[in-house]
């Protein structure tokens, strides 16, 4: 997955394996059995777990064959014809994925690595397939796995064509960030601008990550106070100076901030919080609320002024403790735009984030996809991507802004893909849900096994947690092979 900001340089201990069960109810954070301890930000410092293994070639499962968890895997599959989103043939095959989500409000599209192209694409094809639905079917926000003030930038590109698209995604894809700096994301953005020009329901984007704030949001916060409440200008100028202080591009503010003094950064956060609660009316201010209350301050204010004050309240933190805040934070704020606009929102990130379940529970002790649950229950569903081999662009091991293309090899046999690509069709997606009736392929989708889940800085120890299906998604969609994005500088 993306990181966080690496404001923690320890690596946590390795992470245990998932006893199969039940996926369990999403009743409060506290109620979850993941592990607790520090880790790198990006998520990459757990060592390879030692989950159970599927048999392949006749070994047996608790309530079947081999033959038989594969004949339930192909009653359920649907075949994807294409993975494209500009293919010409009838988009039919898409049916079934629309109706295995038509109940939900959010729906949340995992990525297995952060830069393949056909992972990017088929995503992207079912999104034009959705925005295009009539009425309430329709799915008309893209969220992603981008900071708040990002997606206000590329929310205006696509309704208004202000700026130049290209340099709006070089100065916004930045550090942390760039994996996304690809020709498959601008064509996206470019068709979403193409559809809102001749339609009047208009396509949206919205950010709701919090790894940084640019100074335009401030700004609105700030001109806010000026024309309405001038009496909260100075303080509010004062709260936000040492932020405002830091250096105005994306990739030298986050750096300066991981640099700074813990103590440095935790007046940072007392700052931003009490902006927060000088606007919200709150009297809390932690990067936990909502809106403002009625005839106050504007929600679309509050909301900045809390994104500015999560921003702030994450770098306060360290490890496990930093990226429970930045998931739930980011779920929370998808949640505020989904009710704020009444729009359905498909939500793009990495399949580590949209899980019900982490991967990594001693780096990610709770995820975006639980904090979801927990939030709008059944109105959230969980797709992940599964791949038997995929090119990807990631940044190396030893670090910096730069991205090579690297390869994650077949699956090996005992993986999940290993048995999903054995499936009849080359590509398809499953629903998971329905699958509790067939008790050979229930059993086997239940079971953690070795899981390709590649984050944003190849690490191949990393690649290949247990992880069982059945608890981290709602649906899977499969692709045989996938290529490297392209990206550009």
């Amino acid at each position: 997955m993306s990181a966080a900001p690496a404001v923690s340089a320890e690596r946590g201990a390795g992470a245990g394996t998932v006893t199969a069960q039940a996926r369990p109810p999403h009743t409060g954070h506290t109620g979850h059995a993941y592990g607790t301890g520090t880790g790198h930000a990006d998520g990459i410092g757990a060592a390879v777990g030692t989950g159970a293994t599927e048999g392949t070639g006749g070994t047996s499962h608790p309530y079947g064959s081999d033959r038989a968890v594969l004949a339930g895997l192909d009653r359920h599959a649907h075949p994807l014809r294409a993975t494209a989103p500009g293919d010409q043939r009838p988009a039919g095959d898409l049916a079934a994925l629309a109706r295995m989500t038509r109940d939900a409000e959010i729906i949340g599209f995992g990525e297995v690595t952060h830069g393949s192209k056909e992972v990017f694409d088929v995503r992207e094809r079912l999104f034009r397939y959705l925005a295009t639905r009539p009425g309430d079917a329709a799915v008309t926000t893209f969220a992603l796995e981008q900071p708040w003030s990002t997606g206000v930038r590329l929310d205006t590109w696509v309704r208004t064509g202000e700026g130049d698209l290209r340099t709006i995604m070089r100065e916004e894809f930045q550090s942390d960030y760039t994996s996304w700096r690809t020709e498959e994301f601008h064509r996206l953005f470019s068709w979403m601008r193409e559809y809102n020009r001749t339609h009047d329901r208009q396509l949206r984007v919205m950010g709701n990550d919090i790894g940084d704030i640019g100074r335009e949001q401030y700004a609105r916060v700030l001109g806010w106070a000026e024309r309405h409440r001038p009496a909260l200008l100075p303080v509010l100028r004062e709260r936000y100076a040492q932020l405002l202080a830091l250096p105005a591009g994306r990739d030298a503010r986050m750096k300066a901030l991981t640099g700074l003094p813990p103590a440095q950064r935790r007046s940072l956060a007392a700052d931003a919080q009490a902006a927060h609660r000088l606007l919200s009316g709150t009297g809390t201010g932690t990067g936990t609320g909502t809106g403002s209350k009625p005839g106050r301050v504007p929600a679309r204010v509050v909301q900045e002024a809390l994104v500015i004050s999560q921003m702030a309240t994450m770098y306060s933190l360290d490890g496990a403790e930093l990226h429970r805040f930045r998931d739930d934070s980011m779920a929370r704020n998808t949640v505020w735009w989904q009710r704020g606009t009444g729009e359905r929102v498909l939500a793009a990130a990495h399949n580590g984030h949209l899980a019900y379940r982490s991967a990594w529970p001693q780096q990610y002790p709770v995820t975006q996809g639980a904090a979801l649950r927990d939030l709008v229950g059944d109105d959230y569903v969980a797709i992940g991507t599964s791949v038997h081999s995929a090119g990807f662009l990631a940044r190396p091991e030893t670090g910096g802004d730069r991205r090579e293309v690297f390869d994650t090899g077949a699956a090996h046999p005992g993986s999940n893909e290993h048995t999903l690509d054995r499936v009849r069709h080359r590509d398809f997606v499953i629903d998971l849900r329905g699958t509790t009736g067939d008790r050979a392929t229930a059993a086997w989708l239940a079971a953690p096994r070795p899981t390709f889940l590649v984050p944003a800085t190849y690490v191949p120890s990393v690649m290949r947690e247990p992880q069982s299906l059945a608890e981290g998604y709602d649906v899977i969609v499969h692709l045989h092979r996938a290529e490297a994005a392209t990206p550009f500088d």
